[in-house]
């Protein structure tokens, strides 16, 4: 029943279509949605036995993904990006296993259109930044035991950052959003903050610090050379509320080299400039190969 259903009305299409002399396009052939990424897994393992050069055994992992959803139809487009990312390394003489690697971001931009021939669009974002597991500082005991505090956790920083603005747009590989009232959260565990705001800005006994400033955010990926592609990911903070000439800064650069289908060369690089965290600037920087798998 179906089927003859499904006959029926194709028919009826292409007869309407015929007595219309007009072009006919069902709507499933019309893509709204695209969606296509990469995740990759690194490992390394070292092991030296009576090896005069010296060394020390290791064992390492990353894995990462790095996805995108995005939507378009007439004068709206919402696009979406998810980065994470994880990695641990164990030598021999270490107590603990240590992060290389730690990082949860999400993306969402919603545009809808200033004129239909345009490259401007009226815009709503959301940025959310956190971290999987603790993190520790690490440092020996009178008896030359490593031994570790816990300075981080999932949610502790967390920032979020939304607001309306105006979105530039050329095409999915290059765009860039202005929103003059942004509202910048940063959630931690209140039991890890400290006198004077020295825990990433949030008051002793609170959980949550708002700023309202001006975010600035630019993305560009362009094709190097065959197989290898350079993502460029921009966001400039300003708060108003307090010392908007201290403008916080989060770049990444991420190179991917394709050896083949399942093989490739990972660089990543990142700096963070936040006063509220750290005077001066944070610098993360991964190069591994590994397994990569588009999809």
């Amino acid at each position: 029943m179906k089927k003859f259903i499904l006959g029926l009305i194709t028919l009826t299409g292409i007869a309407t279509m015929n007595a219309q002399d007009s072009v006919f396009v069902p709507v499933d052939s019309v893509k709204v949605w695209t969606a296509k990424g990469d995740a990759s897994i690194l490992f390394n393992q070292s092991t030296f036995d009576n090896w005069l050069a010296g060394g020390e055994n290791n064992i390492s992992g990353n894995i990462g993904i790095n996805y995108d959803l995005n939507y378009a139809k007439d004068d709206w487009t919402w696009d979406n990006k998810l980065i994470a990312s994880y990695g641990l390394v164990k030598t021999r003489t270490s107590s603990f296993a240590k992060k290389t690697d730690d990082r949860l971001e999400i993306n969402s931009m919603l545009g809808k259109k200033v004129a239909a021939d345009s490259k401007w669009s009226y815009s709503a974002f959301l940025n959310f930044k956190t971290q999987f597991t603790n993190g520790y500082t690490y440092d020996r005991n009178d008896e030359g035991s490593e031994i570790r505090t816990k300075t981080t956790e999932f949610f502790s920083p967390a920032y979020l950052l939304i607001g309306p603005g105006l979105l530039w747009k050329r095409d999915e590989n290059l765009k860039v959003n202005l929103s003059p009232a942004t509202s910048k959260f940063t959630f931690v565990n209140s039991s890890m903050t400290l006198p004077n705001e020295e825990y990433f800005g949030v008051e002793e006994g609170k959980s949550v610090r708002y700023e309202l400033g001006f975010n600035a955010s630019a993305y560009y990926k362009f094709g190097v050379i065959a197989n290898v592609s350079l993502e460029n990911i921009l966001n400039l903070y300003s708060n108003y509320l307090e010392d908007p000439q201290n403008v916080d800064l989060d770049y990444q650069v991420n190179v991917v080299m394709k050896i083949n289908r399942f093989l490739s060369t990972n660089i990543s690089l990142q700096t963070i400039y936040d006063d509220n965290a750290f005077q001066g600037f944070q610098i993360r920087q991964v190069f591994g190969v590994g397994a990569s798998l588009g999809f």
